[in-house]
């Protein structure tokens, strides 16, 4: 099993070649065999997936680091254009592209270059199901803090891709990490999470501009999604992702679109001192 994937991205257990929603476990999965007993019997560690440093689409590009206006002006329509799926088809994701969009996500900037992330790819269904009745269980708590319009308005809102999305992908932050040796986390820690955060973002760009739709799904009882997917108890959870290929396509935002919250004017957002 050839392992591309750089250093940063370590992940639960090396997988055999089965199917992960069509793709081909690459990198790894969360199976029912306990995680912190491989963690043990590594020497207290999750092991580590070694592979280049370098993601292979990085390798043998020849660039000057200078961009186009024409290359700017599409970068400006992938930012348009990125959004937050709720809606997927059900056909599986190419595995070549999901592999790309996993290499760019680990090339993200990190505070002292820690590279905390933690992608955790879901293969078994009944974890998927676990995590499905797990948001449902959540979200019905979630409707009522709501009262009145804005409460009928949360109940018809579509927040997430759950049962649909052919791949699951949960990410942790490891807090504990000696990757970095600290650099810029003394008096403001929770940078390890930020750098988690851009890693995300860098995720989720590479795959819109490969025409794959994720989407962020943040409703849940973390410790009990934690203990779905039994992983090290210094992993803090920071996103699970729904990946697949959007149902339609559109620049405004579903909670735009259903009038949950519009895009505030720019100006309460930038100051000057």
């Amino acid at each position: 099993l050839p392992l591309p994937l750089p250093l940063p991205l370590l992940l639960l257990a090396v997988a055999p070649l089965s199917t992960l929603g069509g793709v081909p476990a690459l990198t790894a999965r969360v199976a029912r065999a306990p995680m912190r007993r491989l963690a043990r019997a590594r020497g207290g560690r999750v092991g580590v997936l070694r592979g280049s440093s370098t993601p292979e689409s990085a390798k043998g590009a020849v660039h000057t680091g200078d961009f186009s206006r024409e290359f700017h002006e599409e970068l400006e329509q992938l930012f348009l254009w990125r959004r937050d799926v709720r809606r997927f088809r059900k056909d599986p994701v190419d595995p070549k592209d999901f592999q790309t969009v996993l290499n760019h996500a680990c090339i993200a900037p990190s505070v002292g270059n820690s590279q905390p992330w933690r992608y955790v790819v879901i293969e078994d269904q009944k974890i998927k199901d676990a995590v499905t009745e797990n948001f449902e269980k959540a979200n019905l708590e979630a409707l009522s803090d709501y009262e009145g319009e804005r409460k009928r308005t949360y109940a018809k809102l579509k927040l997430s891709g759950l049962k649909e999305a052919p791949i699951h992908l949960a990410v942790f932050c490891e807090e504990d990490t000696p990757i970095g040796h600290g650099l810029g986390r003394r008096t403001m820690p929770e940078a390890l999470e930020y750098s988690v955060a851009a890693s995300i973002q860098q995720l989720w760009l590479s795959a819109r501009s490969l025409g794959i739709g994720v989407g962020w799904v943040s409703i849940f009882d973390i410790e009990d999604l934690k203990a779905s997917l039994d992983v090290p108890d210094d992993w803090k959870f920071i996103a699970y992702l729904c990946v697949g290929y959007p149902e339609e396509k559109h620049t405004d935002s579903e909670l735009i679109r259903h009038g949950w919250q519009d895009r505030l004017d720019r100006s309460k957002m930038i100051f000057k001192r």
